[in-house]
């Protein structure tokens, strides 16, 4: 009888085992097909009646979601796993992917920037009003009734644009003017995934719901807006980097994300509407170029003049932690500016402390509060993040609590104080994020300190029997030094993809920066909030991303010639990566100098972009010389390119050849000595570049300064002449690793000049 039950037991386990994975392979996902448009059978006269009969082939029922026209050529749609796995293998398929779910990586930067001063001023203004850029936000939408959309001053909409102002929930035609000149939204993968739209607390349209959409948008272009603030701190004139260019939303995130079948149809129109610039602060898991969407995007952007900038994502300070790495995308990371918003902290054995906050209520009493340590206050084992439940209301009524900072949002561990009788709070960072310090609006009176000051809060805690402290806010305080600093928050490198193509290119205001905000949720984004506000101060690699693509729309107005290489070339030769002392730009999440893995080529320096005197400039061909480099096959350079190329088999392809403004240079750390004990022969690495002159005839020299003396660095010709305008010179630069390395990574920089300009290009060194 035993025997028997376990014989009913095993029949059970192995039915129940293929009904899960009959199940799996049942269940429906949404697919991107990329069809190989050029191949159309001549039985169809229509590439859409072609590609619903190779979908029918395999699925009667699916149903297209979008065609793709200008980005890629091809589909998305619902299928199971074999009936993807059976499409692929139909005539003219050339890839089928799964969708990917992306994430978004969430007033004084124009000052900071130098773009207030007289000169730059006059200078960018005449080109703002003489420019009809438009600059196309992929994001969760826009809140039309911002002030930063205001036309006034702005003449008709540019003839070249071809696209519409979509309409749906609470979003009609008249939302879109002379500012925002178009809007669209993008749902069908979302809504495939999780159904449909609950338009009860989301709206079906152009409408940002969120905030995020309309706080990148109005960074990039929002018009002048005098007397702007968040509950008086930040206050006085806001205005977007290029606040005369245009701006065309593309809503492709909703609550649950952003997904890739909708993020391709936003990029497909943005193209076809005819944008100059495409902002994208969103990333997701980072993969192939031929298998990513936002890279296959772009590509096709890039090859139509469109410059593309992406944020960095918001991984660090972890190493190789970047997103939207492709060579032809701009990739942006975070640093601070000068301005920060105090807030001052006493404890009771007389310390003082800094920390900052942007709280705006009822103060707390000035005389010294009880004061918990939230990890002393709660029975859960994570109690110390004051995640939702976790205090003991007795433990904490009517003290300030000290909660660390992770796991849930920052605001949200405000509540969860109040919740349990807590009447303040002090948020303290652990070793992940440092020093950083980021303010938020706070519904409690909160204060947020760095790790070190922390620490000694909860020293102090732990060798007293009764302590207690006081918080107070201490307004807007601006010209703060060092700065910037590189955000800890800020992904960082190398490269995860191309170890050869040094990441982040460079770096922009990402901290605490003040723009427009939706009228739909406060500005902590949580449901308890119901401030109302106009402008809102957030953080990430997000608020860095729409600096650039505003500034590049700045210099495609001044240069309209110029190429998306050419302009991120200007972008990142003239980025600085030192303070006027000489010293190297701080990282705020270790205390010590950051170097081009964390800043890439510097921080941008927008006045001298307008004049780099050189670039580096990138063709379609070199692009895909590059994806040669990498052994792609003529299947993936189709899926990338939309074109049949097939790689030379007798011409050698180097990533080392792409002419990239910067340098990475990977080496081997294998170093045996030989039997009689000589070293091996030194490792030698030959780069090639261009230049290209924008500027006066001049003649330009190399100067390299170096970090390391394990590598020799060879510039050949050390003098370029330039005698007219777009003319192109070559040089080489040779890289000699002669001795055994002292450590993993090194640093150097090599820089043209002239006289009156520099042309830098940072180099990185890794051993691998």
């Amino acid at each position: 009888m035993k025997r028997l039950r376990l014989m009913i037991l095993s029949t059970l386990i192995v039915v129940l085992f293929h009904v899960f994975v009959d199940a799996g392979q049942n269940q429906k996902k949404t697919y991107i097909i990329h069809m190989d448009k050029f191949n159309m059978p001549a039985d169809f006269d229509d590439h859409t009646h072609w590609y619903d009969s190779s979908l029918k082939s395999v699925s009667k029922s699916a149903n297209m979601l979008y065609t793709y026209n200008s980005v890629i050529n091809g589909y998305s749609t619902q299928l199971t796993a074999d009936e993807a796995k059976s499409l692929e293998q139909q005539p003219g398929v050339i890839s089928v992917h799964e969708e990917v779910k992306y994430e978004l990586h969430t007033t004084r930067s124009p000052t900071f920037l130098g773009l207030e001063g007289r000169e730059s001023r006059s200078f960018f203004l005449q080109t703002e009003t003489r420019s009809d850029v438009i600059i196309g936000v992929l994001d969760t939408g826009v809140w039309p009734e911002s002030k930063s959309f205001d036309d006034t001053g702005l003449g008709p909409v540019p003839t070249s644009w071809k696209g519409t102002c979509q309409t749906g929930k609470n979003f009609d035609a008249s939302s879109c003017n002379r500012k925002l000149i178009g809007a669209r939204f993008f749902s069908q993968g979302y809504e495939a995934a999780f159904g449909a739209i609950d338009e009860t607390t989301e709206s079906k349209s152009p409408r940002d719901d969120d905030g995020h959409g309309t706080h990148t948008a109005t960074t990039a272009a929002g018009s002048v807006v005098t007397g702007a603030s968040l509950f008086g701190y930040a206050a006085g004139t806001a205005r977007g980097m290029a606040s005369h260019a245009r701006v065309a939303a593309y809503k492709v995130c909703w609550t649950g994300g952003c997904f890739s079948s909708d993020i391709l149809a936003g990029l497909d129109k943005a193209v076809i509407d005819g944008v100059n610039v495409l902002s994208l602060s969103l990333g997701g898991t980072i993969s192939d170029y031929y298998r990513d969407i936002v890279a296959i995007g772009a590509f096709s952007a890039a090859s139509r003049g469109i410059f593309v900038s992406c944020s960095a994502g918001n991984g660090g300070p972890s190493s190789g932690t970047l997103s939207n790495v492709a060579p032809w995308i701009t990739t942006v990371g975070a640093g601070t500016m000068d301005r920060e918003f105090p807030a001052y902290i006493s404890i009771g054995n007389g310390k003082k402390l800094n920390g900052v906050s942007l709280y705006s209520g009822k103060a707390l009493p000035s005389s010294v509060m009880p004061l918990v340590y939230a990890g002393n206050a709660s029975q859960a084992s994570n109690g110390n993040l004051c995640t939702s439940g976790s205090l003991i209301p007795e433990k904490v009524a009517g003290k300030i609590v000290v909660c660390d900072r992770g796991m849930n949002a920052r605001a949200q561990k405000g509540l969860v104080v109040k919740d349990a009788g807590g009447i303040g709070m002090i948020l303290t960072n652990t070793d992940t994020y440092g020093d950083e310090l980021v303010a938020d609006a706070h519904l409690i009176p909160t204060a947020a300190v760095g790790q070190t000051a922390g620490d000694l809060i909860k020293q102090y805690i732990a060798s007293n029997s009764n302590p207690t402290a006081t918080i107070a806010f201490g307004g807007t305080k601006l010209g703060v030094q060092p700065s910037p600093v590189v955000a800890a928050f800020s992904s960082r490198g190398p490269n995860p993809i191309t170890p050869d193509i040094l990441k982040p290119d460079l770096i922009a205001p990402g901290v605490n920066i003040l723009a427009g905000w939706t009228r739909k949720v406060g500005p902590t984004g949580l449901q308890e909030d119901t401030r109302n506000v106009g402008f809102n101060i957030i953080s990430g690699t997000s608020m860095s991303c729409p600096h650039v693509s505003g500034l590049a729309a700045l210099l495609k107005a001044a240069h309209p010639e110029w190429s998306p290489a050419a302009i991120r070339s200007a972008l990142m030769t003239t980025s600085y990566s030192k303070y006027k002392n000489g010293k190297t730009i701080d990282d705020v999440a270790t205390g010590m100098s950051s170097t081009p893995f964390d800043y890439g080529a510097g921080h941008v320096n927008p006045t001298a972009a307008v004049n780099p005197g050189l670039v580096y400039d990138l063709t379609v061909d070199d692009y895909i010389n590059f994806l040669c480099a990498l052994d792609y096959s003529a299947s993936m350079i189709k899926v990338i390119a939309k074109r049949v190329w097939s790689c030379d088999k007798n011409k050698e392809y180097r990533v080392a050849d792409l002419n990239y403004p910067s340098f990475a240079i990977p080496l081997e750390t294998a170093w045996n000595e030989h039997a009689d004990g000589s070293a091996p022969k030194p490792t030698v690495t030959r780069y090639t570049r261009t230049l290209t002159n924008v500027g006066n005839p001049a003649t330009y020299k190399a100067s390299v300064s170096s970090e390391t003396q394990e590598v020799k660095i060879l510039v050949e010709p050390q003098t370029l002449t330039f005698s007219r305008k777009n003319e192109k010179k070559t040089y080489t630069v040779t890289f000699t690793a002669s001795s055994k390395p002292s450590g993993t990574t090194s640093f150097a920089r090599l820089e043209w000049s002239d006289g009156e300009h520099v042309v830098a290009s940072p180099i990185a060194f890794s051993w691998t």
